[in-house]
């Protein structure tokens, strides 16, 4: 890790929603935060300006993580933005950046089961891999799951699934990083209210009450609750918690 600099976080999907809060939240924590966003441009720089008024540096990268092939070019983009800063490296990675597809399991079509694919799990992977050389060693990689990788609501079997391949894949990155002092882990969401599969949970009152009457401390999650746990998992003192799932759902489904 840097001594003398402040810690970097690249976080991906960094423009809206959980990637935001968890922008901010690290910001907060001093931390300097490189972001991501696909199409939401202004969104990104918002979330740029907020970070700067911490008295933090930030900077806002394009990135499709559904598109593995355009990867080298973002780690040279990545590999400049560094240069601005006088860096080398990223302390922290957040693999954040997704989409929400809800259908059943005998209705998911295959090019709704391949853009999952290539969003949740093949994006991560080689996105990790490609940036691996700009990750310091004893650094941070921070996966994202979700609590319906635990539990089984219908509409969401694809989803899910790549889920339970990112927590999979999360312990052999762990093994096969700890040679360089990396830890690896991965948050598990449960339900939050924010613009994700259409902003369902947010915005339906049958559904948001349903979750909350099914979550122990009696409400349903919000982008805060996440970007804290999300800082919590980047802090100094979490250095030791490595190959883990972390469910961060309020007790959904207890």
């Amino acid at each position: 890790m840097t001594t003398h600099l402040a810690p970097l976080t690249l976080i991906t999907g960094g423009s809206r929603g959980l990637g935001r809060a968890m922008a901010i939240a690290v910001a907060r924590q001093g931390h300097d935060v490189l972001l991501t966003y696909r199409n939401q441009q202004a969104e990104a720089a918002s979330v740029v300006a907020e970070i700067e008024a911490l008295d933090r540096r930030a900077a806002a990268l394009p990135l499709d993580v559904g598109e593995s092939g355009t990867f080298d070019a973002f780690a040279a983009a990545v590999r400049a933005q560094l240069a601005t800063w006088n860096r080398e490296r990223v302390d922290h990675l957040v693999n954040n950046a997704g989409m929400g597809v809800h259908a059943g399991f005998a209705e998911t079509t295959r090019e709704q089961f391949d853009a999952l694919v290539d969003v949740h799990f093949k994006g991560p992977f080689f996105l990790t891999q490609t940036l691996l050389p700009l990750i310091a060693d004893g650094g941070r990689i921070l996966n994202i799951s979700s609590g319906l990788a635990r539990f089984a609501l219908p509409g969401y079997a694809a989803y899910a699934a790549m889920k339970g391949a990112m927590e999979v894949l999360t312990r052999y990155q762990a093994k096969e990083l700890g040679a360089r002092g990396i830890a690896v882990n991965i948050i598990a969401p449960g339900a939050i209210e924010t613009d994700f599969g259409g902003g369902a949970v947010r915005d339906n009152a049958q559904l948001n009450a349903f979750v909350a009457a099914q979550t122990a401390l009696g409400r349903v999650g919000l982008p805060d609750d996440i970007g804290g746990a999300v800082a919590l998992l980047l802090s100094p003192g979490a250095g030791w918690i490595n190959a883990q799932r972390i469910e961060a759902s309020g007790g959904m489904f207890v």
